[in-house]
């Protein structure tokens, strides 16, 4: 049976730091518009910030869907769950905000990612989460997987360019300055990296 925690502490977080990968929920506000969801993984990426607030870095890709609806509604549900060890979902439903390369308060919360080398990732923002409902189910149906290692692809891709190929990479691509339905994405041209 599931159960509401009021904070994310304890065995609730150490589980979630364990994880080598998380999922994240967004939806705009429009009926008919496109639900996302999507993977997140990298070590290092991930971090609880206090017993409320977790924050992820948001790395270069294909497109900017999550962004797009944090900057419309906000709504967001981040999701874990266990594939090896005892059987475990954890969901935190909360709002999120992406903190782009250009807001003071960027390089602050960067700091809090201190196992993970950003530069050759495409860092294009750090979506933090304040969470409105942290809660536990069984994860009896998750199927037992070993996690071997990260995929080194992506670093390897993006390390090869620098912040005015990327831009031009993210003007390229249909999804990232506007979302699949139309609503404003990633801020274009990116600023420059400040570290």
């Amino acid at each position: 049976m599931g159960k509401t925690y009021e904070r994310i502490d304890g065995r609730l977080r150490s589980f979630i730091e364990q994880q080598p990968m998380f999922f994240t929920a967004t939806a705009p506000l429009s009926g008919d518009g496109t639900i996302n969801l999507s993977p997140k993984g990298l070590k290092g990426s991930f971090a609880v910030l206090d017993e409320l607030t977790v924050a992820y870095l948001d790395f270069a890709g294909s497109n900017a869907e999550t962004v797009a609806h944090l900057r419309e509604n906000g709504r967001i549900t981040l999701m874990w769950c266990a594939f090896q060890g005892p059987p475990t979902i954890v969901r935190v439903h909360g709002r999120g905000e992406p903190v782009f390369r250009d807001d003071p308060r960027f390089a602050g919360l960067l700091a809090r990612f201190p196992d993970i080398d950003v530069t050759p990732h495409g860092l294009r923002a750090i979506v933090v989460v304040t969470a409105e409902l942290v809660r536990d189910t069984c994860g009896y149906a998750v199927p037992f997987m070993a996690y071997e290692e990260d995929r080194e692809l992506h670093g390897q891709y993006f390390a090869r360019k620098d912040d005015d190929a990327l831009s031009e990479y993210f003007a390229r691509k249909s999804d990232i300055a506007t979302s699949i339905d139309g609503l404003p994405g990633l801020p274009l041209p990116l600023p420059p990296r400040s570290v």
